[in-house]
């Protein structure tokens, strides 16, 4: 009978593992999908994002009316707070990987448990720990390393990436304050739903009615992200805090070392690689030391 229990206690882990790795997966291939895409079509970051965020509606609206799940809204401040800097996270995610290298794009996006730790430094008090500020401060050497300072003109999309896990930082901020007051569905209809209307509001004249390249280009990234989203949030019912955080950093290595195969990325420079070295590791250590 023990055995048993351990059997299936192992087998929920190792069905965790395997969806936050392929969530992670699945929000690397979403911007492969971009780079492949302007090979032969024009589409505007924003359309991407508009498209992720109506595919994640229909779902998660899908899924609550097959649940029989009611919309319970509490606090629309934590809501609306996780929905805006969720959007620009992704919109500014998606700009890194429409102007630079997708290895970059996703390294910097993997930077927001380094501002997460800084945001909380600064707010709550009784977590201020010197020994996460210098892990904060060997990472941010591997962020200038990434940037590639000595190449500073071809930069441009790195500054949208570091801006995505800025902004990637403070959504999961909210989103911890959310979970108190949400269920996961609720939290996810309003992030889809209020993100799409958002955009077209926004960048109204960057959506049009798509051919066939372009729906199957704004399908396929739609599809993966959305994906990666529901994975993420499922893997970690099954996974510890710091099991879940290290896989998904490992989204900076799968970057680097997939980009010039799949993504057409130009391979990193020895300094881009400890860069990314160092950022993973400080995520491992965040999340170790967070436990």
């Amino acid at each position: 009978m023990l055995l048993e229990k351990k059997t299936e206690n192992f087998h929920r882990q190792l069905f965790g593992w395997l969806a936050v790795f392929g969530s992670t997966f699945c929000f690397y291939l979403a911007t492969v999908v971009i780079r492949r895409s302007s090979l032969s079509v024009s589409i505007e970051s924003s359309y991407f994002v508009f498209a992720r965020f109506l595919l994640g509606f229909v779902v998660v609206s899908s899924t609550m009316a097959i649940q029989k799940q009611r919309f319970q809204p509490r606090n629309y401040h934590y809501l609306l707070g996780r929905t805006i800097a969720n959007t620009v996270a992704v919109f500014c995610f998606y700009k890194a990987v429409a102007l630079g290298s997708v290895a970059e794009a996703n390294i910097l996006n993997m930077t927001y448990p380094l501002f997460v730790a800084i945001f909380s430094w600064i707010v709550l008090k009784g977590q201020r720990d010197l020994f996460l500020v210098f892990v904060v401060f060997i990472a941010f050497i591997g962020i200038w390393l990434v940037l590639a300072p000595g190449d500073f003109s071809t930069g441009v999309g790195n500054i949208w990436g570091l801006i995505s896990g800025i902004s990637a930082a403070i959504a999961i901020i909210y989103l911890n304050v959310s979970r108190r007051c949400h269920d996961s569905q609720t939290i996810l209809f309003v992030l889809f739903g209020f993100g799409a209307v958002f955009m077209i509001c926004f960048f109204h004249e960057d959506i049009f009615l798509p051919g066939k390249k372009e729906l199957f280009y704004l399908l396929t990234c739609s599809v993966a992200g959305v994906m990666g989203q529901y994975l993420l949030t499922y893997g970690f019912l099954f996974v510890t805090a710091v099991e879940g955080s290290i896989i998904s950093s490992s989204r900076i290595l799968l970057a680097a070392l997939l980009g010039p195969f799949i993504a057409g990325d130009v391979p990193l420079e020895f300094a881009g690689w400890c860069g990314a070295v160092l950022i993973f590791g400080a995520n491992v250590v965040l999340a170790i030391r967070k436990s």
